[in-house]
């Protein structure tokens, strides 16, 4: 059945692939490691530390899940397999239709799969936190920080991914100066790490009268979520804790109390702040769990071996080259500088709509 013809040509190349991803994952030593775990969970005294016994099952989910994906994918192209065979010897043409269209979306799972195993950084399996800054330019400015806000968030969603603010600095008119989130999911910090840059944009502003071609900027900052390491310590000499009153939308709680919270770190002069939650103590909390996250990598990114060796003013935001352009008008384009990927739907893109351009760098890896 000529139909089919494709689909022979490419399976023997794609059992190739799988088996090379299997080789790669390492998957005989995920099931041992699995079972270890399962083991380590039904110990009398498991529940103890719940801390510990979350992060256990975290992590034996996150096995799991890779040997679940795995094992679905070779039943796959073992079925692939039969249904050609059932296919010609009843020459049905429409259900050679079916199998190569079955055969497209599993390739597309294949290679998505393939890009989870690229994610094999020491955090990439890690929660993240991402940062929005608005760049210079007012309220064009803080206008699209608020926009790319929206992306990420609906990006996540996406994803099936939780996001939680812990921060959010809005502005009177319009727009938001910064916001801090978490994205909450296997893999996300690996998904995202790439995104961090600057974004410029380039529309006719709503916010020009005179309806003039405008270019604005925003940075993303992306930093995993880090389990605290007990030995390595932020010295409580080496910051500042200052409250203050929450600001912008969150009821009459956030606007009577000094609930917000402010940590700088002295010897980096790095900036913490967090008002989202609804105790001063829980703000205290998550600034701490986010200035732990930014002095760990910090710390790795200037190959140092403590904390207390940071010294120097890491308070600025390194804006260099912009890596990603979206254009509105004059007509409309999202390229990405570094890897080239172009996307002529600008719409979809800030719906949420960001894999080729995090896939794509991603394979320069």
């Amino acid at each position: 059945m000529l139909i089919l013809d494709p689909v022979r040509q490419e399976l023997p190349s794609l059992k190739n692939t799988l088996t090379e991803l299997g080789e790669s994952l390492k998957i005989d030593g995920l099931r041992e490691e699995s079972e270890e775990l399962g083991k380590k969970t039904m110990e009398p005294g498991f529940w103890d530390d719940p801390e510990s016994a979350q992060a256990v099952l975290k992590k034996k989910s996150g096995i799991d899940s890779k040997i679940k994906a795995y094992e679905e994918l070779e039943a796959g192209i073992d079925e692939m397999d039969e249904l050609i065979e059932i296919a010609e010897e009843m020459d049905d043409e429409d259900e050679g239709a079916v199998i190569v269209e079955s055969f497209d979306d599993y390739k597309k799972r294949v290679e998505s799969f393939k890009l989870e195993t690229l994610l094999n950084g020491k955090y990439d399996h890690n929660d993240a936190i991402v940062t929005v800054h608005a760049g210079a330019g007012g309220v064009e400015a803080m206008d699209w920080a608020e926009m790319l806000l929206r992306m990420y968030t609906r990006w996540a969603q996406r994803k099936k991914y939780d996001v939680k603010m812990v921060d959010l600095q809005d502005d009177t008119e319009a727009g938001i100066k910064s916001a801090t989130f978490f994205v909450n999911g296997e893999n996300a910090y690996g998904y995202l790490k790439n995104e961090q840059g600057v974004h410029r944009l380039v529309r006719i502003s709503p916010f020009n009268a005179a309806g003039k071609r405008q270019t604005s900027f925003a940075s993303i900052e992306v930093m995993p979520q880090i389990e605290e390491d007990l030995s390595v310590e932020i010295d409580p000499e080496d910051i500042r804790i200052d409250t203050y009153r929450s600001s912008g939308a969150g009821g009459q709680h956030v606007n009577k109390t000094d609930s917000a919270i402010r940590i700088t770190h002295l010897p980096t002069n790095i900036v913490v702040t967090c008002q989202n939650e609804r105790s001063q103590h829980q703000n205290r909390e998550v600034a701490m769990r986010i200035l732990f996250a930014k002095l760990t990598e910090l710390k790795e990114r200037e190959h140092k071996e403590t904390l207390k060796e940071l010294k120097g003013d890491f308070s600025q935001i390194a804006w260099g080259s912009q890596i990603r352009s979206y254009v509105f008008q004059p007509y409309t384009m999202v390229k990405d500088h570094r890897t080239g990927a172009e996307v002529g739907n600008v719409q979809a893109v800030m719906d949420g709509d960001l894999d080729v351009f995090i896939n794509e760098e991603l394979k320069q890896l």
